[in-house]
C-alpha cells in the first residue's frame, strides 16, 4: 500500500513540476503559501477578537490550541518519518521557494490551515466557505510549489481537521 501511494505521489510530482502554470495560478499559489506561514491566521484571529461577539475568546482559543498541538505533532512526525521533499527528487519548473525544513510528511502548513479553519468554522459557520477556501488554497499551494507530495497534504488536512474537531468538542 505504501509503495502504491509513493508511486502515485511521485507521478503527480513529476506532472506538477513540469506544468508551466498560468501567471495567475503562480501568484495565487505563492500568495497562499505565504499566507499559510501564519500571518493570515493571526490576522483572522485578531479580526475575530475585535468583532467576533461573545464566542470570540473560545473560538480563537480553540484555533490556537488545535494549531499548537498540530505544530508539536508535525514536528515529531517529520522527525520520525524523515520523508524527503519533492524538490529533493526533481527541480520545479517555475517555483523557486525554499522549504522551511528538511522533511515532507506531513504538511505543517496544511495541518495549521485546517486546524484554524475548521476550529473557527465551528463557531462561525457563515465564514466556513471562506475559511475552507483559504485552507484548501494553502494545501494546494504546497503541492503545486513542489514542497509536498499529495499524501503529505491529505494527511495534514486530516490531522488538522481531527485536531480542530477534538478541541472544539472538548472546550
Amino acid at each position: 500500500m505504501f509503495n502504491h501511494i509513493t508511486h502515485g505521489d511521485h507521478r503527480l510530482m513529476r506532472r506538477v513540476n513540469r506544468w508551466p502554470a498560468p501567471r495567475w495560478v503562480r501568484f495565487w499559489m505563492i500568495w497562499a503559501t505565504r499566507a499559510g506561514d501564519g500571518w493570515l491566521w493571526w490576522g483572522m484571529g485578531l479580526v475575530i477578537l475585535l468583532f467576533g461577539g461573545e464566542q470570540r475568546f473560545l473560538a480563537v482559543g480553540s484555533a490556537i490550541v488545535s494549531a499548537g498541538i498540530g505544530v508539536i505533532l508535525f514536528r515529531q512526525i517529520k522527525k520520525l518519518t524523515g520523508r524527503r521533499r519533492p524538490c529533493v527528487f526533481e527541480p520545479h519548473c517555475w517555483a523557486t521557494l525554499l522549504p522551511p525544513d528538511q522533511f515532507s510528511f506531513p504538511s505543517g502548513h496544511t495541518i495549521t490551515a485546517f486546524a484554524v479553519a475548521v476550529s473557527l468554522s465551528r463557531f462561525y459557520p457563515d465564514l466556513a466557505i471562506g475559511l475552507l477556501f483559504c485552507a484548501l488554497s494553502v494545501a494546494a499551494s504546497r503541492i503545486l510549489l513542489g514542497m509536498h507530495f499529495l499524501s503529505d497534504v491529505v494527511a495534514g488536512a486530516a490531522i488538522g481537521t481531527l485536531l480542530a474537531l477534538g478541541v472544539t468538542t472538548f472546550l
